[in-house]
């Protein structure tokens, strides 16, 4: 229980201000349909989210529990830093005006391709190799997501402008350090 309350925690956080958030900010101005934009969120999240959760899972198979330690303590310190650089969506995204795959098909694959790489999947595959339990990591940071991103598509700009971003990401920014310091002192 602990993996899933972590994950979720760490995740909603982690994505407030998160470009995948502007994504859902963009994609609900633009079409206005909330229910495929969030079934397609929730999809996106779940198919990325599983993959990064398997790769944690099989580093721990693979790298020895020494080693682990120093890994995740120094990713989790790194994703700490990280924390305090805000995100940006690009202008040139999503400039399409009827989406060709549908407003559920567009989600899912600009949300799929948008969370490659970003904090919030970096952070599945810390926190499964460090719980090493894929079932709740991949539900928690899923929910993590599903947290932050769907008041987004159905309030919008209202969430954004009322939301401390900065204070967010510094909290977001010490749970990691927490965790890389944990990871680090702990026993191994």
């Amino acid at each position: 229980m602990e993996a899933f309350l972590v994950s979720t925690g760490i995740v909603a956080l982690a994505e407030m201000g998160d470009k995948t958030q502007l994504l859902s900010l963009v994609l609900a101005a633009r079409y206005r349909k909330p229910w495929p934009i969030v079934w397609g969120i929730l999809i996106a999240t779940l198919a990325n989210h599983a993959l990064a959760g398997a790769l944690g899972a099989w580093v721990t198979a693979w790298v020895g529990p020494h080693t682990l330690r120093w890994v995740l303590g120094g990713s989790f310190l790194a994703m700490a830093v990280w924390m305090l650089i805000p995100d940006r969506l690009d202008d040139d995204e999503g400039t399409e005006n009827a989406p060709r795959l549908g407003v559920f098909g567009t989600t899912v694959v600009a949300f799929f391709l948008a969370e490659m790489g970003d904090k919030t999947q970096i952070a599945t595959v810390m926190l499964a190799a460090q719980y090493q339990s894929w079932t709740w990591v991949v539900a928690g940071t899923t929910l993590g997501m599903m947290l932050a991103n769907a008041p987004v598509v159905w309030m919008g700009e209202r969430i954004t402008r009322r939301a401390p971003l900065r204070a967010v990401h510094l909290i977001s920014a010490a749970i990691f350090a927490a965790l890389g310091l944990a990871a680090l002192l702990g026993s191994g």
